[in-house]
């Protein structure tokens, strides 16, 4: 099956949700640089776990996606020297424009859910 769970692809998810919960916590101390760069460490990992290094390095080397990677090594960059705001700012547009082609199968995803389908469904109809 396509999209089977395995064990490595559990640790890459876990990898991801560590990811997300080191930047949250980032943001909200204040911008914390060592949380921040925590959580990016641990949310590439787990992406390239996920879906694999060799279509990892295609995404972000995929002509099309340029102006994705470049933004989002940028804001890596400028979190690295002491540039927190401007670095997620920059993260943030560089997911958005690197994973814009996922958001539909996302949300397909996310209807199957019970609470979080229902409210999908209650605030936008599909």
């Amino acid at each position: 099956m396509a999209y089977e769970l395995t064990e490595i692809k559990k640790i890459g998810i876990g990898l991801i949700g560590f990811g997300i919960f080191f930047t949250f916590l980032g943001v909200v101390l204040f911008f914390d640089r060592g949380l921040l760069a925590l959580g990016n460490i641990f949310w590439l990992a787990g992406v390239a776990i996920l879906i694999g290094w060799r279509s990892m390095w295609n995404l972000f080397t995929n002509r099309t996606n340029y102006k994705g990677s470049a933004s989002f090594v940028l804001g890596l960059f400028l979190i690295f020297v002491r540039w927190p705001i401007v670095g997620i700012l920059l993260e943030i547009y560089g997911c958005v424009v690197l994973f814009g082609g996922f958001w539909a199968s996302v949300k397909v995803f996310l209807y199957h859910i019970p609470v979080v389908g229902w409210a999908i469904r209650f605030i936008s109809p599909p």
